[in-house]
């Protein structure tokens, strides 16, 4: 045991709005989350994500790295973000500078179990639960499957 480390999780150098609600446990570190904006349990928020005001991310979720998400956004629970797309077959192992960005507009609703890979979602699209995102949206409207496809 003499090699074992143990570290818990919490809240480290984050970048309040106002108004903002979190139910632990959660493991929120070096991000910035936005006015009125609610965070369940169960939830990690890495470093270099931008968070907007009046959103709500549910139990459970993943946002990487190098994530933005907008105003009035909704985060199911469950939903996963990448930021590391194995470009050189396998993990970065500690390479950030293969690792991408992802961008979500405002008001976008993101379904319980989705995956997201680093992609663009423009304003007003809704993402079906389970759905995995592998390309850029810029049209609004309801997005589902794997991939995900514009259903109308």
């Amino acid at each position: 045991m003499d090699n074992l480390r143990i570290l818990e999780p919490g809240i480290q150098n984050v970048e309040f709005g106002k108004d903002i609600i979190i139910i632990n446990p959660v493991n929120l570190y070096g991000c910035k989350i936005g006015d009125k904006t609610f965070v369940g349990p169960f939830v990690e928020i890495q470093k270099d994500v931008s968070i907007g005001a009046r959103c709500k991310i549910q139990s459970n979720s993943f946002i990487c790295e190098l994530v933005s998400i907008g105003n009035d956004c909704f985060i199911g629970h469950g939903v996963m973000f990448i930021n590391d797309t194995f470009v050189n077959g396998g993990p970065a192992r500690g390479n950030k500078d293969l690792w991408k960005h992802t961008k979500i507009g405002n008001n976008v609703s993101i379904g319980s179990n989705a995956t997201i890979l680093p992609i663009t979602i423009c304003d007003n699209v809704v993402i079906g639960a389970g759905a995995v995102v592998t390309k850029n949206i810029f049209e609004p409207g309801v997005y589902a499957g794997n991939p995900a496809r514009k259903l109308k």
